[in-house]
């Protein structure tokens, strides 16, 4: 390769001179080219361009271009990831505001085994010309909040550009459902267009904590004062990275965000992976109480991704021990997104929302603690159906984070945590984020919310119900081979009010014997006996 190009070279520089100028164009293309391939053979860090100058650029050219390429060119409608073309294709229709039907029948294959489906009534109804909403509020909360049953889940300013969270702010504010701050703590930006909040509380504690990094009570009750503050949620774990903290480079943190999170701007913001005020079960719940009092009576509930049953177990003990109850709890599914996570975080650790859902309802119902909670469902919410499964599951209402980006305008170039978003959703770039245009964009927010719970309450009317409440696992059936298919209550054991209370389920057993209010965890019991 180098023999060639340096012969291409000196021969362009020859007919250059003798033939005039336009072949000294050639030399300068050829001995770029030259100095492209001498700098490839003589360096040690790729053994690609080592072996193979110039050309070798292609292959990692392939590399770079091989996620757009395989969005656009080669998966089919059906069976992308994250979300596939046909789910993307209906956000991005509903939020336009243009058609939404298709034609010629479904593409996906309905006797494969794991596809789900609804139980339709052959006496259907007609939907309710307003859909229902969901009171937050326990018997200790005197200010409840009616929620949507679908919102605006956690993303912070940080994670996302000012101009999306003003766009889903103000959507949220004309629409009538809740926007939450996500842990970066309440901003200008989600204040602006009077949007109902849950401002989210990390163990970073932003927003409201001291320069130490301690959470300090009276910076939290003048910010949750605010009238857009309509709940607090405390965040235990997020589904896509259950265990760790977030992560803000320091490039990332401006003034406005070292402003709204307390930190000193250009230093890199980490939350830690467990809260400072507590940690027992027992802490927790009197923490509940704490929030709930300082927030002048406004609903507080905390976000979890499940891990153990005990744990789960463990909070709702603690919940009877000391008579005290959150308003809500958010279940935060391992398919849930994020900004920036380990893949082996994302793929690996923390409970599918189906599962952690059901749990948390149960371990709920079977505590006699279901009446005075509402369940919100949060992980890869984004259609009509998604609403009604997670309803049949154990949910009274649902978070979406990803279809709302979508609604906003992002293309899942999955480029979150490199500040390169194409389309000015998740960067701090101001050159970037301008494409976005928030009064646009907050109507297309507006309109998917709208539209998909709207197409919820019609699927909910042709199963027969109107309320919530009529749904029942009877419904959602689930083909576990070639020849059977299962309901989810024949699927899966659901208690009854009281049951763990009056006689533990032998199938509870053993985690209930390891619950104790006063220690998370050890999640297991083990006799493998000391490892050397």
């Amino acid at each position: 390769m180098l023999s060639v190009l340096s012969v291409l070279t000196a021969l362009s520089v020859v007919l250059a001179v003798l033939e005039g100028v336009g072949w000294w164009f050639a030399v300068g293309v050829f001995a770029v080219i030259l100095a492209v391939a001498v700098a490839d053979a003589t360096q040690q860090k790729h053994s690609i361009l080592r072996n193979y100058p110039v050309i070798g650029h292609f292959r990692y050219f392939l590399e770079y271009i091989r996620p757009e390429l395989q969005q656009y060119f080669i998966e089919r409608n059906y069976d992308g990831r994250p979300y596939d073309r046909d789910t993307r294709s209906l956000i991005y229709e509903r939020a336009k505001g243009t058609n939404q039907e298709q034609a010629f029948g479904t593409e996906r294959d309905v006797n494969e085994i794991g596809y789900e489906y609804l139980v339709h009534s052959t006496a259907p109804l007609e939907p309710p010309e307003v859909a229902p909403r969901v009171t937050i509020g326990g018997p200790d909360c005197t200010r409840p909040y009616e929620m949507s049953l679908l919102n605006v889940s956690a993303m912070s300013f940080g994670a996302l550009s000012a101009n999306a969270v003003l766009a889903m702010n103000k959507g949220a504010a004309m629409g009538g459902f809740a926007q939450d701050t996500g842990e970066g703590g309440l901003t200008d930006y989600h204040l602006k267009n009077g949007g109902d909040l849950v401002w989210e509380i990390g163990s970073g504690y932003f927003g409201a904590r001291t320069k130490e990094g301690h959470f300090d009570p009276k910076l939290f009750a003048d910010k949750a004062a605010h009238q857009s503050v309509k709940c607090v949620s405390l965040k235990l774990s997020q589904g896509a990275k259950p265990g760790i903290g977030g992560v803000l480079p320091a490039g990332k943190v401006s003034a406005e965000i070292a402003e709204a999170r307390n930190v000193p701007q250009g230093v890199k913001c980490v939350s830690p992976p467990a809260h400072q005020v507590f940690s027992t079960p027992r802490e927790l719940i009197q923490f509940m109480a704490t929030l709930r009092e300082l927030t002048q009576g406004k609903p507080v509930g905390f976000k979890l991704c499940v891990g153990s049953r005990s744990d789960v177990l463990r909070i709702c003990k603690a919940m009877l021990t000391e008579g005290i109850t959150p308003d809500f709890i958010i279940v935060d599914g391992s398919e849930g997104g994020t900004g920036a996570a380990p893949m082996e975080y994302e793929d690996h650790m923390g409970t599918p929302l189906t599962e952690g859902l059901m749990l948390v309802h149960n371990a709920l119902v079977g505590m006699g603690l279901r009446d005075r909670i509402r369940v919100g469902a949060s992980g890869k919410v984004a259609t009509g159906t998604d609403i009604v499964k997670r309803i049949i599951q154990g949910a009274d209402y649902t978070n979406a984070a990803r279809a709302m980006m979508m609604a906003t305008g992002c293309i899942q170039a999955q480029r979150c945590h490199t500040n390169k978003c194409p389309v000015g959703v998740t960067t701090q770039d101001p050159r970037r984020a301008r494409a976005l245009d928030v009064e646009d964009k907050s109507h297309r927010v507006q309109r998917f919310q709208e539209s998909t719970v709207s197409e919820a309450m019609r699927m909910m009317a042709s199963m027969g119900a109107i309320t919530a409440g009529e749904l029942n696992p009877e419904m959602l059936r689930r083909r576990i081979g070639p020849l059977d298919t299962r309901s989810y209550a024949e699927l899966y054991d659901w208690l009854m009010p009281g049951e763990l209370l009056a006689e533990v389920p032998e199938s509870w057993a053993k985690d209930w014997e390891l619950a104790t209010v006063d220690a998370f965890g050890p999640k297991f019991p083990h006799n493998a006996g000391p490892r050397s």
